[in-house]
């Protein structure tokens, strides 16, 4: 009854640990997860009371399918100031969250056979939309000696007449790691000459707590004419379940395409969520984001630096994001059965590796408070030293 393309399709691994974990707490099991990817803190209240106006106003019609024209111009607004990037409105979509602008955005590109190159360690999502949409997955693995990030070299490997796109996450989930400028302009030169499309999902730019952020398309001419950068609210400003994302191209073609398969599936997005969103993006939050920025500093401190004082695991710090990936191949080579015995006794959620791409590790999302974090690692400190 079902077809091939939705049978191969796999659970998201992040959102099935969550769900049983609020299982387990609900059973009155004092779970400590560590597994969600959104902050704890509250959506900003001048972003609320723009919601709240606009439900009083009786803003709640059908909209443009592709965005009002006051957000489409916050995000162009935004996207200048902050990553000296101008689109046209044209060349911008909004949509449900960024998980849909990738749907929509390989759903518009990905033929049967198209190869898609993801660095691992890769959020969960990306292989799985390939594959759905008939590509294959062309895996460049990493790991904690090269800060999980990819090398001109083994780009040009894994690049055959097949490639369609490579897929860049800078903030990364689930590693932090952020590419450098001069990093995104290396691999920028060895994409020169292809017609690779550039996937750039920069969904945690406003969590960068070393160096400085750089968008991939801002790196050269070239990159901005092949990148499509995709970004949103859900984690800068706490806007998860508000479900707002949205992409931007150079190639209008390609934006008119994901308007028309979204006209026929969600059409517009939340209009509640529409008007929110311009308050998120226009520097009316930038209070709010530099003190959840400047809270997550010092949970990762306080992680990172109580995590590599355990025997047999280690972490990288990360320059961005609110996750560690934490490696355990001294003490696990089975992240996914290591993850499901620390929750059966020691009541505590964290994501596997293996479902990132990379076995050996598992990731731990610090986006909970302080006092949680210690208690956590205590308990996976007590796991260890009994395995």
């Amino acid at each position: 009854m079902l077809t091939n393309r939705i049978n191969t399709l796999s659970e998201s691994i992040t959102i099935a640990i969550t769900t049983l974990a609020q299982e387990l707490k609900a059973q009155g099991k004092d779970v400590l997860s560590f597994s969600a990817g959104e902050p704890d803190f509250g959506t900003p209240q001048v972003i609320k009371d723009a919601a709240i106006q606009a439900i009083n106003n009786n803003f709640t019609k059908y909209t443009a399918v592709d965005g009002i024209p006051a957000l489409k111009e916050a995000v162009a607004h935004k996207l200048k100031r902050d990553n000296g990037l101008e689109y046209a409105p044209n060349q911008i979509i909004v949509n449900n969250g960024a998980k849909h602008s990738l749907f929509n955005l390989f759903s518009a590109t990905i033929d049967k056979g198209d190869e898609v190159i993801i660095p691992a360690p890769y959020w969960v999502t990306y292989p799985e939309l390939v594959k759905y949409c008939g590509g294959d997955v062309v895996e460049i693995q990493t790991d904690d000696t090269s800060a999980f990030k990819i090398t001109p070299q083994q780009l040009k490997n894994a690049i055959t007449p097949k490639s369609k796109m490579l897929i860049l996450t800078t903030p990364s989930n689930p590693t932090g790691s952020v590419y450098s400028k001069e990093e995104l302009t290396a691999l920028g030169k060895v994409l020169e000459g292809t017609k690779i499309i550039v996937a750039s999902d920069e969904m945690y730019e406003k969590l960068i707590y070393d160096g400085e952020f750089t968008s991939s398309a801002a790196v050269s001419q070239d990159m901005f004419e092949r990148t499509v950068t995709i970004n949103g609210l859900s984690k800068s400003v706490a806007m998860t379940g508000w479900r707002f994302g949205y992409m931007a191209a150079h190639n209008s073609e390609l934006i008119k395409a994901t308007k028309k398969l979204q006209s026929q599936s969600t059409s517009n997005i939340n209009s509640i969520t529409q008007m929110a969103a311009i308050k998120g993006l226009d520097g009316s939050a930038d209070a709010d984001i530099e003190m959840m920025r400047q809270a997550f500093i010092s949970r990762r401190d306080e992680a990172v630096k109580l995590f590599n004082a355990i025997d047999g695991l280690s972490v990288l710090k990360p320059d961005g994001a609110f996750y560690l990936f934490v490696n355990i191949k001294e003490v696990s080579n089975d992240s996914l059965n290591f993850a499901k015995d620390l929750l059966a006794q020691k009541e505590v959620a964290v994501v596997p590796g293996v479902g990132f791409g990379s076995e050996g590790y598992f990731r731990f999302s610090f986006a909970t408070d302080i006092e949680s974090i210690r208690k956590g690692i205590k308990r996976i400190e007590e796991f260890v030293k009994e395995l």
